[in-house]
């Protein structure tokens, strides 16, 4: 099992501290049916913190997109890969001053190849200017 540790105190705001953990997941698969990733075969449950996934993703890269929606909301600490899908992705916490052409840059080799970090994140990003600090991002291959 894998486990993707994310800045709890940034992102979306979706629930409350005060919610239990069945309400926090319920609002979880919601965020994921708004943004329009398929979940079919994911399973999710909210333990404090934590958000632990398992199942049978439909892809390496939905299931990435899916732990990125999760993990990028106010309140969660870190998402657990308890899925049948095994393989590992390539992820970056974006710092202070961080662009995704420098994130490229790094992580790539080329800034110019922004704009494939910024495709690789939709839907979770509308912009490729509107990242924050603490934010997770996936890195394609």
């Amino acid at each position: 099992m894998g486990l993707l540790s994310f800045a709890a105190n940034v992102g979306k705001s979706l629930f409350g501290s005060d919610d239990d953990e069945a309400t926090a997941t319920d609002a979880l698969n919601k965020e994921i049916t708004d943004l329009g990733l398929d979940a079919d075969g994911v399973d999710i449950k909210v333990e404090g913190d934590k958000v632990v996934m398992a199942g049978t993703p439909k892809s390496t890269s939905i299931k990435e997109k899916i732990m990125l929606a999760l993990g990028n909301v106010k309140g969660i600490a870190s998402v657990a890969d308890d899925t049948d899908n095994n393989d590992e992705g390539v992820f970056h916490t974006v710092e202070k001053g961080d662009t995704l052409w420098a994130i490229a840059a790094k992580t790539m080799g080329n800034g110019a190849k922004y704009e494939e970090i910024f495709e690789a994140n939709k839907p979770m990003l509308t912009h490729p200017d509107k990242i924050y600090p603490g934010q997770v991002l996936r890195i394609p291959a």
